[in-house]
């Protein structure tokens, strides 16, 4: 046993800037699942193919609740968050309570409904593009247009004023580094949910507004009582952080590999309805939420193969399912003409993310319109110059230098 455990590769593993961590393709070529060894110590499987991860994540045998003996944190300022955090987030429920919140909340984000907002969200981005031309060149992409944009539409979606944006920016960026002491995302969470209990008190205070999602969800759900006060809360959190970063992040990247990749920049220009397809092997192709599937089993259940016994966590690795050659041709090139649809960087099952719709609309908006307005636009540094979040729950860079 020891001998075994010796050999358990420790994780997380380092990604590379375009790709997940090599020792993905090896293990994912040698065994089905394997075990790693968590930063605490304890053992858990990780899942590396595409049919296996889809499996887990569809299961309901697995649970997403932290608070279950046997959850693999990825780190020790992610297990201090978690643990801190009650009630938890609706991504971290199982049912029957995971579907009754997410049924409160999915009509906001169905299709139709972010449809009929691709006039404003349009508006939007073009208004924002118009501000940030104006600033000259050369500029930071990612600060002063990609973080703007979904900032902006999740802060008028959500009601939340965008004055206050530097503050839950710090907060969620501090919330998602895997590398800050334990304390640092324990703060900033109590300071977010301190703040979005002032905002809520607000909102019940005029309870006939129903023209943003908190009030909506104040008036609908908290004043009746089919959702605490602290539900509400967390519920609020997720969508404020989850609204803004992860798009944001992929906007930069997804901006990164058509500059790095012209000849399919200038067919995207050339065809704009590629734009959908784009953003879907954009989405493939990065997978920015690289730990998405911490899973614990709740019973035994055999996964291609392999004995998980009850108590024993596993990783679902989206990233990994995502270059798997079995679902993907060629998975490590990026190719914006590639079917890539059924990619997995929004989960899979009940817990597929809730605001894809959204995150859709705007990255197509975007992509659509960038480089018709900036058809020059490129790199101000060398590729190798660019910092990349590696030690970041959401990949990302830290800045986009562009010119034009």
């Amino acid at each position: 046993m020891d001998d075994y455990k010796a050999s358990a590769p420790a994780f997380p593993m380092r990604r590379c800037p375009f790709a997940p961590p090599p020792e993905y393709a090896e293990i994912r070529k040698n065994e089905g699942l394997s075990k790693v060894t968590m930063p605490d110590g304890t053992e858990a499987w990780i899942a590396t193919r595409y049919e296996d991860v889809r499996a887990i994540l569809g299961d309901p045998r697995f649970s997403t609740a932290p608070s279950t003996p046997g959850y693999p944190f990825i780190a020790p300022a992610r297990a201090a968050l978690l643990k801190a955090e009650y009630p938890p987030t609706i991504i971290r429920m199982d049912a029957p309570q995971h579907t009754k919140y997410r049924r409160m909340l999915s009509k906001e984000f169905m299709v139709h409904h972010i449809d009929a907002m691709r006039p404003e969200l349009q508006q939007t981005v073009d208004t924002l593009l118009d501000e940030f031309i104006a600033k000259g060149s050369p500029a930071d992409l990612f600060e002063d247009f990609a973080l703007t944009v979904p900032t902006t539409v999740i802060s008028r979606m959500l009601g939340v004023p965008y004055e206050d944006r530097d503050f839950f920016q710090e907060r969620s960026k501090a919330k998602l580094d895997l590398t800050a002491d334990p304390e640092v995302p324990v703060r900033a969470g109590a300071e977010m949910r301190e703040y979005l209990d002032r905002l809520i008190t607000e909102k019940m205070a005029h309870p006939g507004n129903r023209s943003d999602l908190i009030s909506r969800l104040v008036t609908s759900q908290v004043v009746p009582g089919h959702m605490t006060r602290e539900e509400a809360l967390a519920t609020i959190e997720l969508l404020l952080m989850g609204g803004h970063e992860t798009t944001a992040n992929m906007i930069a990247l997804g901006t990164l590999s058509l500059l790095t990749h012209p000849e399919q920049k200038d067919a995207l220009v050339a065809d704009p309805s590629l734009v959908r397809n784009t953003v879907e092997e954009m989405l493939r192709f990065h997978t920015i939420v690289h730990y998405n599937g911490p899973r614990v089993a709740m019973e035994d259940v055999e996964v291609a193969g392999t004995l998980i016994r009850k108590g024993e966590g596993v990783l679902a690795l989206i990233t990994a399912a995502n270059r798997d050659p079995k679902a993907f041709d060629h998975p490590d090139q990026f190719d914006i003409h590639r079917p890539a649809l059924h990619h997995v960087a929004f989960s899979y099952g009940v817990h597929q993310c809730l605001g894809q719709p959204l995150a859709r609309a705007e990255l197509q908006i975007v992509f659509t319109t960038l480089f018709q307005r900036l058809p020059k636009l490129r790199l101000a540094v060398p590729l190798d110059d660019i910092k990349f979040r590696y030690d970041a729950f959401v990949y990302g860079v830290d800045a986009l230098p562009v010119e034009w």
